[in-house]
This record gives structure tokens, C-alpha cells and sequence, in this order.
């Protein structure tokens, strides 16, 4: 157990006129404040980041959790202190808020570094800010408890419950079908998302809560409690109180970012039927915590998991509430057991297995038993071939059946706004049979890899009742979305991946069974378009852009920093 003086904090508040002149003048600023000596010296000091914004619907609640945290963090004997960081809202922020995750990552290390702080609990849960405050932390190296927002209430229209962006893509298809109309539209704007939290399909920010929870850095059943319950202010008290006792038994982030604790991660968010996005982020995370972690090992593990979360997108019908209150995310992992690392630590406990006990599971449909699961196999796929050397993704479960094994001419668009302009273009003579291929929207060809993954379908395709397509891009797909999507080709098309080389009429075979997406175009012409190639412009001229530009590394590697990724150490700032 660490003792008063053994507290970093004490580097800069030190004690008696012996401390020094900046600790005398870190005290009186402190008072300056407001507080008194007896409410902050010899105690913890917790910063809470607080992601929230009035602009992040996802986060317009944590205003509210971080006093709540504060509540906890007193009570336990510590000193909160709040500090506002970047929202990064995936509803507003453009061009994607991909393309500031590693702005929040750097943001959340450099402030835990540079100030008084002992410990830190992160608010976060819309898509990049679980991530963000992970991979920052984690570089810190402080011990740290992580808040999820939580998903919002089920949707309503006319009787039906409504999954956030799953019901949005439906819907939106129905209207380009002429099935609804603009009354029906607007019914489902006022209906669609109902209360603050993040969506409450089994998207990417129910994916990366869920693989904070399974990481063993939120309280117990955290990650699926509803934005607006009771219970939720309670986990956020509860995570105050914890993170003091945790800095007082000096038990860091890095004790529990360990290899099996990524190793469940990856399970648990292949058995959830989860979003592709969270192969990015894990592994991005990993790197942070000094884990190798590839998408070798998705594929590995993805053989031996079974899709158990009967929860849409990659199920269904049910949401994140119903997974809630069917056991949560203990109750899932009580299902696993033989597949989970049991013997690791966790913020709340000195094992995952003390934290399983007594775990169970209250709805047998919602989490599936694994003699009936939702998939016999992870939700995820990892494809090789000549298109995508380094690694492609598909959320195989999402897709139609028939189109796993599937070979078609591609229809080449070399950017999103060309594609949406031209997509209904009926003289581009797209059938049900083509693979549609968009490039240029890869981590530097996007910029920032937007979830434009998901292509849309032509209007006179989906008037004959198509609904899914093979679709193939070096962008990422919004992790409510559905249909036979490849994701994350790598290398992208922007730094001569060959992706970049694709003409319309080329055939593609996909075969999820065999793992494999390849150009069927001999490899002498191949090397003829490869040496007629040649790298677009540099976009930024200065700025963060530039920066993003300069130091972003390629999917399969996680889309970090190239200078943040790297090992390397940091020195303490000199506090006195």
C-alpha cells in the first residue's frame, strides 16, 4: 500500500515550508481554488476526464456521471478534480471523428502526465472515445477505471422497436425503394434515438464498452447499463470510490492491459457478433499497452468462439437493453469460461473468475446457450489474397449467405462523393451480381478511414427487392451496419495498395470459407497499372492534418501514430 508521501501528487504539493517555492505556490493556487488544505493534501487526486459535449448526443449525460464520480471519489477520501477533453462525436464530426482519436489519445496521456495526478477515471463510450482514453492512459501508465456512457432507450415507430443506424440503413433503403415517404421519415427522425447514450445496437460503441468491461477496466456489468437508468449513477459513484482504493494499492492500467486480457477482449467481442471497427482499435490499443496483437489473432480465435449475443445488428431482435437485463456482459462471459484467462486481475477484483461468480444468464434467447448459438463461429472474418496482402475484414454474419462465395465484375468508384452522385446511374449498368468497389477512403485516402464501408445499393436494384451486395473498399462501415461488406483492405488504395489497380469489369471472387478475396487479372497486367501508378497529392499543407498525414499507420496495424505507437520511455515532468 502506498503511503501520503508516496503519492505522485506529492511532487507538487509536497508538505511545510521545507517542500520548496513551488509546492508553496501549488498550495496556494490550489487555495485560490477554494480548498482547503485538510480536503486535498495526503490524499489521491483523481482527474476525471469528461468527454462530454453539447454536441455529442452520445455523451450529454456525463455532465451529470461526472459529479457522480466526483461524489464516489470524496466519500472514498480522494480529491476529483474534472477536466474537460475532446469530444469526438461519430453523429457530427467531420470528415470522420477517426481522424481525431489519436488527438484524444495524445490529449488524455500528455494531461495525466503534465498534472498532479495520481489516478484517473475516463468518461467515454461514443466509438472513438473508448479507444482514445484507453490508448492514452494506458501510455500514462496511472491506474485508471474506465465509465462507459451506456446505450440510449429502444427506438419506437408504429409499433416496431428501432435499432439506432441498423433501422436508419433499413429504412433509408425503403424510402430510395419508394416503400415509405417523407411523413414516414419524419416520424422516424422523432423516433429513432430517444435519450442520451450511445446506440443501442451491438455497434461499435457497445462492441468497445464491452471490450473495456471484458479487459477488466470498468466496474462489473458497466458496459450495458442504459444511459438514463438510476443504476448508471450508481456505477459512476461506484467507479469514484474504486479508483481511490486502486491508487492507493498502486494497481496501474498496465497490470491489467496484459496479452490474455487482450486475448479475452478479442474473444468477447467475436462471440458478441461485434463491429469491425474493434479490430482497429484493439489493436491499436495493444500497441499501447506493449501487446502484440494481429489480425492473425482475430482469425485464430474467431474458429473457436460461437456467436452467442442474439442482438442487432449481427443477430436480433433484441438490443443492448434486453442483453442488459438478460445477464449483461458477466452473464455472456458466464458462458465462455473455458475460452477466458480467469486467473487475471481486474479494477474491481483480484481475478476475472472472482468477478464471474455468481454471473448467470436470464433470458436464453437474448445470450444464446452454446448448444444454439447465433453463429457457430466468431462474428468476424479475416480475408487474404492479392487485393488485400496485408488483410481485409467482413462481418460475415451480417451478410446474405449466398454471397460468402461470390465472383462478379467490379464497378470502380475512386471516391465517395463520385459514388453517391453516381451510384443510381443506370447507364454504369450495375447488377445484383456486381461487386461494387470503392477506393480512396483508406486512413490517409479518407482522410481518417470514414464508415463509408457500407455502399449503397443502386435504386433500380433495391426496387427489384435487393438488399445486399458484395461491397469492397479500404474504408471502415459503421458498426450498426449489415450486408457483405470487405472493410480495412490493406495497404489502402492511397499508398498503391492494390486495391488502386482495380478497373471495372475485373472479376473479384470472395470466399469467406476460404479466407480469401483475390483479383482474377493476370499478374503481368497487374504490374503494368502498378507501374503506371502514380501516389495522389499530399491534402494538408500544414496543421493537424499534416501531422495525421505524416504519421498514420495502415489498418492491420491499428491507424495509430507511427511516434505514439513505438516503444520508448517518457521522463516524469519535474514537478518542484
Amino acid at each position: 500500500m502506498k503511503r501520503p508521501e508516496d503519492l505522485r501528487s506529492h511532487q507538487w504539493y509536497g508538505s511545510g515550508l521545507s517542500s520548496g517555492l513551488r509546492s508553496f505556490s501549488h498550495r496556494a493556487r490550489t487555495r485560490q481554488l477554494g480548498y482547503l488544505p485538510e480536503e486535498h493534501l495526503g490524499k489521491p487526486v483523481v482527474a476525471i476526464l469528461n468527454t462530454w459535449s453539447d454536441i455529442n448526443p452520445c455523451h450529454v449525460h456525463l455532465r451529470d456521471r461526472a459529479q457522480a464520480v466526483k461524489r464516489g471519489v470524496w466519500q472514498a477520501g480522494g480529491f476529483p478534480l474534472e477536466f474537460p477533453v475532446a469530444t469526438l462525436s461519430e453523429t457530427f464530426q467531420k470528415p470522420t471523428p477517426m481522424l481525431y482519436r489519436n488527438l484524444l489519445a495524445m490529449e488524455t496521456e500528455e494531461l495525466l502526465r503534465s498534472y498532479p495526478v495520481d489516478g484517473a477515471v475516463l468518461l467515454g463510450g461514443c466509438d472513438k472515445t473508448t479507444p482514445a482514453l484507453l490508448m492514452g492512459a494506458a501510455s500514462a501508465g496511472l491506474p485508471g477505471v474506465f465509465v462507459p456512457a451506456g446505450p440510449m432507450l429502444p427506438g419506437h415507430w408504429r409499433g416496431e422497436v428501432l435499432g439506432s443506424g441498423t433501422d436508419m440503413w433499413k429504412y433509408w433503403d425503403d424510402m430510395r425503394a419508394g416503400l415509405i415517404g417523407d411523413c414516414e421519415l419524419a416520424e422516424l427522425e422523432a423516433g429513432l434515438a430517444r435519450s442520451p447514450g450511445h446506440c443501442m445496437t451491438m455497434g461499435t460503441a457497445s462492441t468497445l464498452t464491452a471490450a473495456a468491461e471484458a479487459l477488466g477496466v470498468t466496474l462489473p456489468g458497466a458496459s450495458s447499463i442504459p444511459a438514463v437508468a438510476s443504476e448508471h449513477e450508481r456505477m459512476a459513484a461506484a467507479s469514484g470510490r474504486r479508483i481511490v482504493e486502486l491508487v492507493w494499492q498502486d494497481r496501474t492500467l498496465g497490470e491489467l492491459l496484459t496479452p490474455d486480457a487482450f486475448a479475452d477482449a478479442v474473444t468477447t467481442v467475436l462471440g458478441l457478433g461485434g463491429s469491425t471497427n474493434a479490430v482497429i482499435h484493439l489493436i491499436a490499443m495493444a500497441g499501447r499497452a506493449g501487446v502484440r496483437l494481429t489480425l492473425d489473432d482475430f482469425d485464430r480465435i474467431a474458429r473457436t468462439v460461437p456467436v452467442l449475443a442474439n442482438v442487432r445488428p449481427g443477430g436480433g431482435p433484441y438490443l443492448m437493453e434486453d442483453f442488459h437485463f438478460a445477464g449483461g456482459l458477466p452473464g455472456f462471459l458466464s458462458r465462455i469460461p473455458d475460452l477466458l484467462h480467469l486467473d487475471r486481475p481486474t479494477v474491481a477484483h483480484d481475478s476475472l473468475r472472482d468477478q464471474l461468480a455468481g454471473a448467470g444468464v436470464h433470458d436464453d434467447d437474448v445470450i444464446r446457450t452454446r448448444a444454439r448459438p447465433v453463429a457457430a463461429e466468431g462474428g468476424l472474418a479475416v480475408l487474404r489474397g492479392n487485393l488485400c496482402p496485408d488483410g481485409a475484414v467482413i462481418k460475415h454474419i451480417s451478410a446474405e449467405p449466398r454471397l460468402l462465395r461470390h465472383t462478379g465484375p467490379a464497378v470502380v468508384f475512386d471516391d465517395y462523393q463520385t459514388l453517391r452522385r453516381t451510384i443510381d446511374d443506370p447507364d454504369l449498368g450495375i447488377t445484383a451480381d456486381s461487386v461494387l468497389v470503392l477506393r480512396g477512403s483508406g486512413p490517409k485516402g479518407g482522410p481518417g478511414m470514414p464508415e463509408y464501408g457500407m455502399l449503397p445499393i443502386p435504386e433500380h436494384l433495391l426496387k427489384q427487392g435487393v438488399r445486399d451486395m458484395v461491397r469492397i473498399s479500404d474504408a471502415r462501415m459503421s458498426g450498426t451496419s449489415y450486408g457483405a461488406c470487405v472493410l480495412h483492405i490493406a495497404p489502402e488504395s492511397h499508398v498503391g495498395g492494390p486495391l488502386a489497380l482495380v478497373r471495372t469489369g475485373d472479376p473479384i471472387t470472395l470466399d469467406v470459407a476460404a479466407r480469401s478475396l483475390r483479383l482474377d487479372v493476370p499478374e503481368e497486367e497487374l504490374a503494368r497499372r502498378r507501374a503506371a501508378w502514380t501516389p495522389p497529392p499530399q491534402r494538408y499543407g500544414r496543421g493537424y492534418g499534416a501531422l495525421y498525414e505524416e504519421q498514420i499507420t495502415q489498418a492491420d496495424t491499428g491507424c495509430d501514430f507511427a511516434f505514439l505507437a513505438r516503444p520508448g520511455e517518457i521522463p516524469e515532468p519535474h514537478a518542484g
